[in-house]
């Protein structure tokens, strides 16, 4: 489907623990940086969740709220987040579900070689719940800038 800035944000909800589970509507009253990222213990994905953890009370400061999501399962997600002290919340989206209303899962290739994977795209999602930017090339070594700038 794919968002555009400006429409509402459909209220979605997604995986982050054994049972448990967060919404979009959870954080009304708050920006939402939602960053859509390719897999758990790889080395862009890493830089990428440890540059936002390291700026994570700025980004809190800024009434910023984080979320990650990927279609890695919630063990992945638990063990990734236990060894990189991460304090936000990853979601699973092993459905494809969540991915399906932004429009991240797409079409890549690498040496020449299509496949289907994550779109490393982040939405910044306003107070209200409207798309306020789309994030098309997340830096993964200073990602809070592009979201705070």
């Amino acid at each position: 489907m794919g968002l555009k800035i400006g429409n509402k944000v459909p209220d979605f909800k997604g995986l982050i623990g054994d049972n448990e589970y967060v919404s979009l509507s959870d954080f009304k009253g708050k920006k939402v940086a939602l960053y859509f990222y390719p897999k758990d213990n790889t080395p862009g994905c890493t830089a990428q969740a440890c540059n936002l953890r390291d700026h994570y009370d700025d980004l809190l400061n800024s009434n910023v709220q984080v979320i990650g999501i990927s279609k890695d399962p919630i063990k992945s997600h638990n063990k990734f987040k236990d060894k990189f002290d991460l304090p936000f919340p990853l979601i699973s989206d092993e459905d494809l579900s969540i991915h399906e209303i932004f429009g991240t899962w797409v079409k890549k290739s690498m040496y020449g070689r299509e496949y289907m994977g994550t779109a490393r795209q982040t939405f910044i999602i306003d107070e209200d719940g409207n798309l306020e930017e789309i994030i098309e090339k997340a830096k993964t070594k200073d990602h809070t800038a592009q979201i705070l700038k």
